[in-house]
């Protein structure tokens, strides 16, 4: 039996689109590469699009202006990508940011921005793709999360709110979409990814101390071709030297 034929979206069909929000170093290159490779039409969204430049001429993607945080923003994002490339069949929301210190020093402000880009936009970005995926009966909905999404760590409350916040909304997304063929995943990646060959992070913890971006990718790309008689909501990702 060929499962992959039976699969929602059949992607063995059909040249897919994927896209890939909060477009950076690190992981979300990596993810840009892999898909590129595997013959997926690609777009990147950042705030900033001047970073892309290099990985846009690599890997042939598109890229596109948008704050995460913004309704008509992501709103905008999905209209021009869908214009352009037409609807994704696989969007990862990898946006993140941290405010750090004691919580009766932090500042509310931070703390609201933490929320806005950590959480609020994974709502958003998910809602904008849960509305064309539900409506054509398949597609994969992927959400980067941390070692805090599931352990609040001393001096990072805000960021425990963030990512906490963003995997409850994942996991009731997941129940409410899997019976009209969406595919929605939450990554607990526990540990810090290599950003690149000048991450010095690596040397100085040593072999596998870090993940590898790549190495994640190729997991993300398992999660969106999985059977859908076997679909998995969470995936944790760790160095095998990493306690937990």
């Amino acid at each position: 039996m060929d499962f992959r034929r039976r699969e929602t979206g059949d992607y063995m069909a059909k040249q897919e689109t994927a896209l890939i929000v909060g477009a950076g170093r690190g992981l979300s290159a990596s993810l840009a590469r892999l898909f590129a490779k595997e013959g997926m039409r690609v777009a990147l969204a950042a705030r900033d699009t001047d970073k892309l430049a290099g990985l846009t001429k690599e890997t042939s993607a598109s890229a596109y202006c948008c704050d995460a945080s913004e309704a008509d923003d992501v709103a905008a994002l999905f209209e021009a990508v869908t214009g352009d490339l037409g609807e994704p069949n696989i969007v990862v929301y990898n946006p993140s940011y941290r405010a750090r210190g004691p919580v009766i020093e932090l500042d509310p402000a931070e703390v609201q921005k933490v929320l806005m880009i950590s959480c609020f936009g994974g709502f958003l970005v998910g809602q904008q793709a849960a509305k064309q995926m539900a409506a054509r009966g398949s597609g994969t909905i992927l959400f980067t999360g941390a070692s805090a999404s599931v352990k609040g760590y001393p001096n990072s409350s805000s960021f425990a709110m963030g990512k906490f916040g963003l995997r409850g909304l994942v996991q009731s997304m997941a129940r409410e979409l899997q019976p009209k063929g969406v595919h929605v995943a939450h990554f607990v990646i526990d540990g810090g990814i290599l950003q690149g060959p000048d991450d010095t992070r690596g040397a100085d913890r040593g072999e596998d101390g870090m993940l590898l971006p790549e190495a994640i990718a190729e997991t993300y790309l398992n999660i969106h071709r999985q059977h859908r008689s076997a679909w998995t909501w969470e995936v944790e990702l760790r160095p095998w030297v990493e306690s937990f």
